[in-house]
């Protein structure tokens, strides 16, 4: 396994910009009505999963505020999620669009809290 040496080797930044590039060209097709709701809404959400992973990982140092960094990332992951159902129920995606999304987040969710248990693996020793 090669060494991770920026955030961006991370798997889980890996997985979470991805489903944000995903969704921002996703709602590229929403109404016009939707631009200041739920377009915006999904859009920050999904942005701020990898911005966070980002930020939780130049954080490592200190383990308290890499948790808490990671832990804004779960709850951004998890709120994009609800947009995701939102979008699904108002028929803006299909039931298969909204699966894999949904999944690629749960992937996200499950390596964030893998990594908050595993807090001691990620940080940096003083």
């Amino acid at each position: 396994m090669a060494q991770i040496q920026t955030h961006k080797d991370l798997k889980v930044f890996q997985v979470s910009y991805k489903a944000a590039l995903d969704i921002y060209q996703l709602t590229k097709t929403f109404p016009k009505e939707e631009i200041y709701s739920l377009t915006d809404q999904i859009r920050r959400s999904s942005r701020s999963v990898p911005a966070n992973i980002a930020e939780a990982w130049r954080k490592r140092r200190y383990p308290k505020s890499f948790i808490s960094k990671l832990s804004d990332s779960e709850t951004e992951a998890a709120e994009t999620q609800v947009w995701l159902d939102f979008s699904l129920d108002f028929n803006y995606i299909s039931a298969d669009v909204h699966m894999e999304l949904y999944e690629m987040y749960n992937h996200v969710l499950s390596m964030i809290t893998i990594m908050q248990k595993q807090v001691d693996k990620w940080t940096i020793k003083k």
